[in-house]
């Protein structure tokens, strides 16, 4: 059974960081691409960010190119996404993708 959990989140001031990280388990976690996406209240599933299996390729939606960044573990099966100079916009629950499976989601609220 395919299994991601998200972890990480929390409340953070306008210009600050986190970092979320997914542990992925039940498949082949080393070839697999993986996605970062997000659902602020009241709007539709955004993606984020995508990392290819083998690391060296990423991608960002025009939204957090510059302040997120996207990475992976693959001896330790966990996918990470880097998040700094947050904005109140970034305020969301945060999600980690292989193809149609996400996790639980984890909440980013971004506020002074």
């Amino acid at each position: 059974e395919v299994q991601l959990v998200e972890s990480g989140g929390g409340l953070v001031q306008p210009g600050g960081s986190l970092r979320l990280s997914c542990a992925a388990s039940g498949f082949t976690f080393s070839s697999a691409g993986m996605n970062w996406a997000r659902q602020a209240p009241g709007k539709e599933l955004e993606w984020v960010s995508g990392i290819l299996a083998d690391g060296r390729t990423t991608l960002y939606a025009d939204s957090v190119r510059g302040r997120f960044t996207i990475s992976r573990d693959n001896a330790k099966n966990t996918l990470y996404l880097e998040l700094t100079n947050l904005r109140a916009e970034d305020t969301a629950m945060y999600y980690c993708r292989m193809g149609a499976v996400r996790g639980q989601g984890t909440q980013v609220t971004v506020s002074s």
